[in-house]
């Protein structure tokens, strides 16, 4: 993973390496929680990285609530 800095300004083709990177861990399983740890970003900024890359995103996952009858 590229060496960032927290918050600094990633654009060109900085950021689409980083896209590419993200995509493939994210493709091979691993969460957005994870690779915003992993990468020093943040959750949104992730997110936004793997939907600009056309990632197809996962549902959440956990228990579903069901309505009470």
């Amino acid at each position: 993973m590229a060496d960032l800095k927290k918050g600094a300004r990633i654009t060109g083709s900085a950021r689409d390496k980083l896209a590419s990177d993200l995509k493939k861990k994210y493709e091979k399983g691993a969460s957005i929680r994870a690779l915003a740890e992993q990468t020093g970003r943040s959750y949104g900024f992730v997110h936004r990285v793997l939907s600009e890359s056309g990632v197809q995103l996962r549902g959440r996952g956990g228990a579903t609530r069901t309505k009470k009858k």
